[in-house]
């Protein structure tokens, strides 16, 4: 399970990259990239729920271990 949240981690970075790149910094917010702005803060959400997971997996495990 932890490869797949480094996996899934890995391709939200390149998504980002990816939305990145379709941006138009001249109007941010119209057409294409209002949707690209979209899509990184998706993926940005995507990346907290990731992390949150594995901080919930750590406690887990640190309470198996104590009891």
């Amino acid at each position: 399970m932890k490869i797949f949240t480094y996996i899934i981690f890995a391709l939200a970075v390149v998504f980002i990259g990816v939305n990145f790149t379709n941006i138009d910094f001249k109007n941010p917010l119209e057409g294409d990239s209002l949707i690209a702005v979209i899509g990184i803060l998706a993926i940005l959400c995507a990346i907290v729920i990731l992390l949150i997971f594995n901080t919930s997996r750590a406690i887990e495990k640190k309470l198996k271990n104590n009891s």
